[in-house]
């Protein structure tokens, strides 16, 4: 047994390919496609570009729980990023990281709130099937963790 990590044993499912055109909001398509599918664990990965976003790209300082420091980027960013799906309190629930780049620049964090995408956003999502897990609000830290255990399904 492994301890003290938590973890939870599956297999891989369905596996889909999405595009996402200019113009939509990459966080709601990608919530409406994982919802529409049923889709409750799984991961995402994403690569294209945004014409606008905003980024958690960490704390602002470093205590627990955190206040996160956002940003916001504007005129076309280039993407690529990983998330992870487990079932919430209301349905699948989506942890999304991406680094963001435009010429010199870059970002890396959690993509939150909106992400217009810029021309397309490519996306894979791998479900896995027989994973117990729930993404449950924990009070120490502030944040949605995931919480592997036999007992949840």
């Amino acid at each position: 047994m492994i301890d003290p990590m938590q973890y939870s044993e599956g297999k891989v499912g369905r596996v889909f390919t999405v595009r996402i055109d200019d113009g939509k909001d990459f966080l709601q398509e990608i919530q409406r496609f994982v919802t529409a599918m049923a889709i409750q664990s799984g991961t995402i990965q994403f690569l294209g570009a945004v014409r606008s976003a905003r980024l958690v790209t960490g704390p602002k300082e470093p205590v627990i729980p955190p206040s996160p420091h956002g940003e916001e980027i504007f005129g076309g960013w280039e993407l690529i990023g990983f998330a992870t799906i487990y079932p919430g309190d209301d349905g699948p629930s989506i942890h999304l990281h991406t680094a963001a780049g435009k010429g010199m620049r870059s970002l890396a964090g959690c993509l939150r709130d909106r992400a217009e995408v810029y021309l397309v956003i490519e996306a894979i999502i791998t479900e896995f099937i027989g994973i117990t897990a729930k993404r449950i609000h924990d009070e120490k830290t502030g944040v949605n963790l995931p919480v592997f255990d036999r007992t949840l399904q």
